[in-house]
């Protein structure tokens, strides 16, 4: 049954998006009277015999009979059809019997004019039957005397529901064997498609370990001749593999390219780069590369210790391949038992990824534009808050499976760059930008507008103070007790507001990096937060050149500005790569020691937090992998890609 209200609900979600108010009218009164009630045994008996024979409702009833007749038919089961004609011809003389019982011989004389042509034709048993209703006592009748017996009307009653229950078992176990064949076909493919990602996971493995030997080699002179067998021999390496990818190899051919260049050419290099849509991590030159023409022994020995990055233990994986264009958001719900996950056409999706979670809140909502924030109720599972690029707020109810209240912010703002829902109390904060005219992606943003709602009233409370034309505002994260919000600009800036949001206190606001800041967390215990941005320094490499790093920064609330720990995580994250769309961001696991940052790469990597590790690396995407989450309880994290891909890995 509930796979049937499933089917249901589909239907409904299709009317509401094409917009078929008329149908879904139609619709909705057809579920309502539903005739087959759901084949549900106790449904049917009372609809016989508490409601159409004691209301007289004689043409519902031969409805209701045809209806299970039509039903048998169609499954060419000739046994139950005829059970069920004898059981028909039971239950309209039930009908005949009750009337006469209720002194209503007109109920039996309307009825007979009605159907009693086509009964004859059936059978001539019921000739004797038509002169029922001019028969004084028909219950002492010999004839008509067992009709009117209790015995007769229990019978009839245990007969039908032993019928009724015979006719929908069968249907059941038809229906689950059909199942059990779809799902031990689902389990055959998750076990290939497990086994394929570990077997791409060893590839993409011997690949880096080839990438760092050239790297090695770029930094040692007069190496032509090694760095030449090197590649010689990477050559064998893969021409001999037989399960290789096409993709590899045009990656190692790449490296190549980028091995052979002149040191002369780095302008040419660098401008390059900056515009490659190459997934690979070697496609970053770091500056002391830039400025001394390549990796010097220093440079290197830091990023074999600050960078080397093992690759995840896993224990299971899944993939979702249900969106058709990039991903740009995907989150885990309170309760991690649902995930939502936005791409740039325009739609998000609600889907689980254990088998033993019920799929009735699966949904596709179309919003028609560009998704650029997405946030669970803290509560509950119940509402998803949609921010858009047209300056839409669209709260999804998951169980009505319907937008239970579509918000609008300001035409000055129409850019929903965050949505952050209290932990505590019911209200969210949205950040809106105005847009700007700039060249670059931080001057488009234009600037920043603070809104806090009510939950309960769907009404804007306040806006929060930001000053005169403030950068606008790219991430927002609450405390644990709702009690502080905090807010990173695109100029560096994180503000922090306390207490009530509706009075829109601002008790501090520092800068913490040079440029924009694309995510902050609050971190495990509270006492400190994560910012991940962009600084940068001028440096003269034949030209003028600004040279942008990302870096991550662990700020103490208790001595504002100390910072207690750091990452460079520029081999990942190159900061120019950040859009409107793609902003970097990161999560952190329910322990507040694994940090997960998106990547420019096919990987992503996990730093450890204030740990002897510098992390691990996520299984390889087929694109660069543009929004991270953990589960709020469990070592489970979400990967989605611009492969139109989301994956769910689970740490052993």
């Amino acid at each position: 049954m509930e796979k049937m209200r499933h089917a249901e609900e589909l239907v409904r979600e299709f009317l509401v998006f094409r917009g078929f108010t008329n149908t879904l009218e139609s619709y909705e009164t057809e579920l309502r009277t539903d005739i087959g009630k759901g084949f549900e045994v106790d449904k049917i008996l009372d609809l016989i015999f508490s409601v159409y024979v004691p209301k007289f409702h004689a043409d519902k009833l031969v409805a209701l009979l045809g209806f299970f007749k039509h039903y048998l038919s169609s499954s060419s089961d000739t046994p139950l059809v005829s059970t069920l004609l004898k059981l028909e011809a039971s239950i309209l003389r039930f009908y005949v019997v009750h009337a006469v019982q209720c002194n209503r011989n007109d109920k039996v004389v309307e009825f007979f004019a009605v159907y009693g042509t086509e009964l004859l034709q059936r059978s001539q048993d019921w000739t004797q039957w038509f002169a029922i209703p001019y028969k004084k006592n028909p219950h002492l009748d010999p004839e008509f005397r067992v009709f009117f017996s209790k015995e007769w009307y229990q019978a009839l009653h245990l007969s039908s529901r032993n019928f009724f229950s015979e006719v929908f078992n069968a249907t059941h176990i038809l229906y689950v064997n059909s199942v059990s064949s779809e799902m031990n076909a689902t389990n055959i493919l998750k076990r290939d498609i497990v086994q394929l990602n570990l077997k791409l996971s060893q590839l993409q493995g011997l690949l880096d370990e080839k990438e760092a030997q050239l790297r090695q080699f770029r930094s040692m002179d007069g190496s032509t001749g090694s760095s030449s067998n090197l590649r010689e021999e990477t050559a064998r390496t893969v021409k001999s593999s037989p399960d290789v990818f096409p993709t590899t190899t045009s990656q190692v051919v790449q490296i190549e390219v980028i091995q052979d260049l002149a040191v002369g050419e780095l302008g040419n290099v660098h401008s390059e780069l900056i515009g490659s849509t190459s997934c690979d991590d070697s496609a970053f030159l770091s500056e002391d590369c830039l400025r001394n023409g390549g990796a010097d022994d220093a440079s290197l020995k830091e990023n074999d210790g600050d960078e080397d990055f093992a690759e995840v233990n896993l224990e299971h994986q899944e993939t979702f391949l249900g969106h058709t264009s990039p991903i740009s958001r995907c989150r885990f719900s309170a309760s991690g038992n649902n995930i939502a996950s936005a791409s740039l056409d325009g739609t998000v999706r609600i889907w689980t990824y254990d088998t033993s979670t019920p799929v009735s809140r699966n949904a596709t909502i179309y919003c028609g534009t560009e998704i650029l924030s997405l946030d669970w109720e803290c509560k509950s599972d119940r509402l998803l808050l949609i921010g858009t690029s047209d300056g839409c707020i669209k709260a999804w109810n998951v169980d009505a499976k319907r937008v239970v209240c579509d918000l609008s912010t300001t035409e000055s703002f129409p850019s929903v760059l965050d949505i952050k829902c209290s932990p505590v109390e019911p209200i969210f904060v949205s950040a809106a930008a105005s847009g700007g005219a700039g060249s670059k992606y931080v001057d488009n943003l234009g600037f920043a507008s603070l809104t806090v709602w009510n939950m309960k009233t769907w009404k804007a409370m306040t806006v929060l103070p930001l000053g005169e034309d403030p950068p606008a505002i790219t991430s927002l994260c609450f405390n644990h007790n709702g009690k502080i919000l905090a807010a990173a600009a695109v100029d560096g800036m994180i503000h922090m507001f306390v207490e009530d949001m509706s009075a829109g206190l601002q008790i501090t606001g520092w800068p913490a990096h040079d440029s924009s800041i694309s995510s902050i967390l609050f971190g495990p215990d509270e006492t400190s937060i994560f910012s991940l941005g962009s600084d940068g320094k001028a440096s003269i490499i034949n030209l003028m050149l600004f040279q942008l790093v990302k870096r991550i920064f662990e700020w103490s609330l208790q001595n504002q500005g100390q910072i207690l720990w750091s990452r460079d995580c520029s081999r990942f994250c190159y900061p120019l790569n950040d859009s409107k769309y793609f902003r970097h961001e990161m999560a952190l696991d329910a322990n507040g020691r694994r940090l997960l940052v998106t990547s420019s790469s096919v990987r992503a990597p996990i730093y450890q937090v204030h740990g002897q590790l510098s992390g691990w690396r996520t299984l390889p995407h087929g694109a660069p992998i543009t929004a991270v989450d953990w589960h709020p309880t469990l070592p489970i994290f979400l990967t989605g890609s611009a492969d139109n891909s989301v994956r769910v890995t689970s740490l052993s």
